[in-house]
């Protein structure tokens, strides 16, 4: 998806506020049958958006004894994806929405957020909150360390996106900024923050990061891929 598309999914979709309520009383008395309600005469739980449900406790107060709304979004346009659609090992506390893809065998840890319109390739490891900004390209078998950011790009709509192509290792806490592109088999340093374009088979490291040697085979020891990580 460019960032054209994204804004317009965005602007145009039905904004969404799911709540879910949990109730007391005598319900026997109040139709559900438009809704989804789980439970029976006497208690239960009741899904939907919150205006409906705002509209339901408000008709009936005299037929509810106790009440408890739970929510964790306010006028949401992007819902979270199906996670079942991926070929992934998916653990919990990861945040991704729909319109992100995630390709097979990847690992996405604890923690991490992939924004709309963002691609990972196979066999990638996203670490504990990594975040994975908006249309940000990540290529295959790609390891990005623990609490990294991949800046995203969704406005201004003219911005090019964050490009890692193949075989990029990313070390923890590292950042990389909007329309930086990473060459294949590189390596970036714990910490680094990335301002610039970094060639094929380099390491670099610091703030701004800099090449400080071509990949050897130290280098490749110290960052191998685990295939049997990714083994679902």
């Amino acid at each position: 998806m460019d960032s054209y598309e994204i804004i317009d999914y965005i602007a145009n979709a039905e904004k969404s506020t799911p709540v879910k309520l949990y109730i007391k009383g005598n319900l026997s008395a109040i139709d559900f049958s438009d809704m989804d309600y789980f439970g029976d005469e006497n208690s239960g739980v009741l899904f939907g958006e919150y205006d409906d449900i705002k509209k339901l406790l408000e008709a009936n107060q005299d037929n509810i004894a106790k009440y408890k709304i739970e929510n964790d979004r306010r006028n949401s346009a992007i819902p979270l994806a199906d996670l079942t659609k991926f070929n992934a090992r998916i653990e919990p506390g990861s945040f991704i929405r729909e319109g992100a893809e995630i390709g097979d065998n990847c690992v996405v840890m604890m923690g991490a957020v992939v924004n709309i319109g963002a691609v990972v390739g196979k066999n990638t490891m996203l670490d504990m909150n990594t975040v994975i900004g908006g249309r940000a390209q990540i290529g295959d078998n790609c390891h990005i360390g623990a609490g990294s950011i991949v800046a995203g790009v969704i406005e201004p709509p003219s911005a090019d996106p964050v490009v890692i192509h193949d075989n990029v290792m990313v070390g923890a806490n590292a950042v990389i900024l909007e329309g930086v592109e990473i060459g294949q088999d590189s390596v970036i340093a714990a910490g680094s923050i990335v301002t610039k374009d970094v060639p094929a088979g380099v390491v670099v490291a610091g703030a701004p990061a800099k090449k400080i040697k071509d990949v050897d085979e130290g280098t490749l020891d110290k960052t191998q891929i685990m295939d049997q990580l990714r083994n679902l």
